[in-house]
């Protein structure tokens, strides 16, 4: 695909948009070079702990719910991570202006280790391009689309993995149905609390 080419897959509503993100979520970036190179470092850290966290979630018996939306979580940070970390070294550039990016380029790819852009591909606007009314306050007469994130797989591994744990919360996280059983000395007639 060119950069920014759309494939309609369900009508207008969902489509296949490529572009590929510098940063983090819906294109927050920051710091340049530096900046890209402080956030690959960081999902690298971040999937290093997660390993050992699953492994001890698994070694405690915890919640297969839980231990499912820890590894989805774990799962999109590593898909994230592969596209920084070696994206840029194996492609050609990808911005308006260059042909569809090459596989293996010669003379390399357009960034070296760590720097390399994800790809995010889903698009699914609910409301496009409509015109807010005037009366709105700041943004009245501005174009509008609701849901305007373009984003990858992992993007919504780590989205559903992060709100089905807010959801089930209750069910992953219960506490005891045995509490502690109290000392029988301490329900002695005549002792003192």
């Amino acid at each position: 695909m060119e950069y920014h080419e759309q494939i309609p897959i369900f009508g207008s509503w969902f489509r296949l948009y490529f572009i590929e993100n510098e940063g983090m979520a819906w294109g927050w970036k920051f710091g340049g070079e530096t900046g890209k190179l402080l956030l690959t470092l960081f999902r690298l850290i971040a999937v290093i702990f997660g390993v050992f966290y699953i492994k001890s979630l698994l070694k405690k018996k915890e919640h297969p719910g839980f231990i499912i939306c820890v590894a989805l979580i774990f799962s999109g940070a590593l898909g994230n991570l592969i596209d920084s970390m070696f994206y840029g070294m194996i492609f050609s550039a990808s911005e308006y202006g260059y042909p569809v990016a090459t596989l293996f380029p010669e003379g390399g790819g357009y960034a070296g280790f760590m720097h390399g852009r994800v790809v995010d591909m889903l698009y699914a606007p609910i409301i496009e391009d409509k015109v807010l009314p005037n009366w709105i306050p700041v943004w009245g007469g501005n174009e509008f689309t609701f849901f305007s994130p373009i984003f990858n797989i992992a993007d919504a591994s780590i989205s559903i993995g992060v709100m089905a744990i807010l959801i089930f919360q209750g069910k992953f996280f219960k506490k005891s149905e045995h509490p502690e059983k109290e000392n029988p000395s301490d329900l002695q007639p005549g002792k003192q609390h």
